[in-house]
C-alpha cells in the first residue's frame, strides 16, 4: 500500500462548495487503496484577511502573535476537510502542524522545517484513517508556535512526503500544470508534461508562483516525484522529476518574471578586500534578500556596486545603507524603481552556447534596454524596465519556440 501526500491550495478550498470537490479526490486516492496524508491551506484569503486585522491595531504587530493568529485560517480548513470526509463515509481526522509533528527552527514569520515526528501521523494511517494537516506551520522545541512563510503549505507537504517515504507529492492548484510562463500573462503560453528538478527550483526562484522554492528543494533532495495538477478538473499534470522525461528538444523550458524590482547603486566605496562583505553582510543581517549584483571600478580605483532588491525592501535598503555610511565610506546612493525582471530558463543551456546572445538580440530587435545582466548554467535573467516586461515576456517566448502549438486541419 502506497502512502500518498496531497496538498491543496487556499483557492481550491475557498469555501464549501470546492472543499467538497477536494474531499471527492482525496476519497478516490482513499479508494484506490492508498494511504493517505492530505495538506490544505487557509480558506481563500482568508489569511490576508487576518493579517489585516492585525494591521488596524497595531502598525507592527508582534511577529509571535500574528503567527498565533494566522495559524487559525488553516486549523478551520483542516476540520471542515474532515467533516466533508465523514459525510462521504471516509474515516478522518485532522492534524494542525504540531500535532502533526512538524518541528521548525525558532523563527517567526519565516521559519524553516528542522524535523518531523511521523509517530503520531503513521499510528492514524495504520488505523485506516485519512489524516488531514494543516499547512504552514510547525512548532519549536520550546513549544512556540511558527508559520512557514509564503508557499509554507507546499513545503509541509513535500517535507510531509519525505519524512513518511511516500511514492509521490501532488500540488492540487487552479492551474492544470506547469506552465512555459505565466498564462494569465503570456496567452500562448502552454502546459508541460513535465520538468526537472532544478529548473523547476529555477522558475520558482524567480517568480514563478505555481509552487515554493523551498517545497522544490525538498523535493530534490529527497528525490519526490511532484505532481502539480488541477484541482478543478480531471487531467494529467505536470511532473516536476530529476530529468525532464518529455520535449527534451527544447533549449529554454520556460520563461519567468517579476515586477515591483528596485536597482540600488552605492557609488565611490574605497576599493578593499572587505568592502563587498561588509556590504552584503550587513543587508543579509537585516533579512534583505538581494538579487542581480554588478561592480564597477572606477579609473582612480573606487568602487561602484549595483543590486537588485524587490521594491517593498527599499526602505528598509535605504536605512540599513545609512547605518554603515561611515564604515562602507561610500559618497552617493542611487535607485531606479519601476523595473522588472525577465528570466529565461532550460537545461539545455548548459550545452547549446548562444542562447544568452540570442535573448539580447531579441530584447534589442524589440528596443528594450538592459538596465542589469545575471546568469547560471542553466539561466539567464535581465532586468528591464517596467513597461517592457509583457512585451518582452511574449517576444523571447515565441522566439525560443515555447508558444502553444496550434493544429492546422485541412
Amino acid at each position: 500500500m502506497a502512502t500518498l501526500v496531497q496538498k491543496f491550495g487556499g483557492t481550491s478550498v475557498g469555501d464549501a462548495a470546492k472543499i467538497k470537490r477536494a474531499a471527492e479526490k482525496v476519497k478516490r486516492a482513499k479508494d484506490e487503496g492508498h494511504e493517505v496524508v492530505t495538506v490544505v491551506s487557509a480558506m481563500g484569503k482568508s489569511t490576508d484577511a487576518l493579517v489585516d486585522l492585525a494591521y488596524q491595531l497595531s502598525e507592527e504587530p508582534d511577529k509571535r502573535e500574528l503567527d498565533m493568529l494566522m495559524s487559525t485560517g488553516e486549523q478551520v480548513t483542516i476540520s471542515l476537510m474532515v467533516m466533508a470526509l465523514k459525510e462521504m463515509g471516509i474515516d478522518a481526522v485532522s492534524l494542525t502542524g504540531w500535532q502533526a509533528g512538524i518541528r521548525t527552527e525558532d523563527v517567526h514569520q519565516n521559519a524553516r522545517i528542522t524535523d518531523i515526528k511521523t509517530e503520531n501521523l503513521e499510528r492514524h494511517l495504520k488505523e485506516g484513517k485519512v489524516v488531514i494537516v494543516a499547512g504552514f506551520q510547525g512548532m519549536t522545541p520550546e513549544g512556540e508556535i511558527t508559520t512557514l512563510g509564503r508557499g509554507g503549505s507546499d513545503t509541509t507537504a513535500v517535507a510531509l512526503a519525505a519524512a513518511l517515504k511516500a511514492e509521490s507529492c501532488s500540488i492540487f492548484t487552479d492551474v492544470p500544470g506547469v506552465y512555459t510562463s505565466d498564462p494569465r500573462v503570456v496567452k500562448k503560453a502552454r502546459q508541460l508534461q513535465s520538468i526537472s528538478y532544478d529548473e523547476m527550483l529555477e522558475l520558482a526562484n524567480l517568480g514563478a508562483g505555481v509552487l515554493h522554492p523551498r517545497a522544490v528543494e525538498f523535493a530534490k533532495n529527497y528525490s519526490i516525484p511532484l505532481i502539480v495538477r488541477s484541482s478543478m478538473i480531471d487531467q494529467e499534470g505536470t511532473v516536476v522529476e530529476e530529468e525532464a522525461s518529455m520535449e527534451q528538444n527544447l533549449v529554454v523550458r520556460g520563461l519567468a518574471f517579476e515586477s515591483a524590482v528596485t536597482k540600488v547603486t552605492v557609488e565611490r566605496m574605497p576599493n578593499r578586500v572587505d568592502t563587498l562583505s561588509s556590504l552584503f553582510t550587513s543587508l543579509a543581517e537585516s533579512g534583505i534578500n538581494v538579487d542581480v549584483i554588478i561592480q564597477q571600478v572606477t579609473e582612480d580605483q573606487k568602487v561602484n556596486v549595483s543590486f537588485s532588491i524587490h521594491t517593498q525592501a527599499l526602505k528598509e535598503t535605504l536605512e540599513v545603507l545609512e547605518t554603515i555610511q561611515s564604515k562602507l565610506q561610500y559618497q552617493k546612493v542611487r535607485h531606479v524603481d519601476q523595473l522588472s525582471k525577465v528570466s529565461i530558463v532550460g537545461s539545455g543551456m548548459i550545452s547549446n552556447p548562444g542562447v544568452a546572445a540570442d535573448m539580447f538580440r531579441v530584447l534589442a530587435k524589440e528596443e528594450v534596454p538592459v538596465e542589469m545582466v545575471s546568469t547560471s548554467e542553466i539561466k539567464v535573467s535581465t532586468v528591464i524596465e517596467e513597461k517592457y516586461m509583457v512585451k518582452a515576456v511574449e517576444s523571447l517566448h515565441t522566439f525560443f519556440e515555447l508558444d502553444e502549438r496550434v493544429e492546422v486541419r485541412a
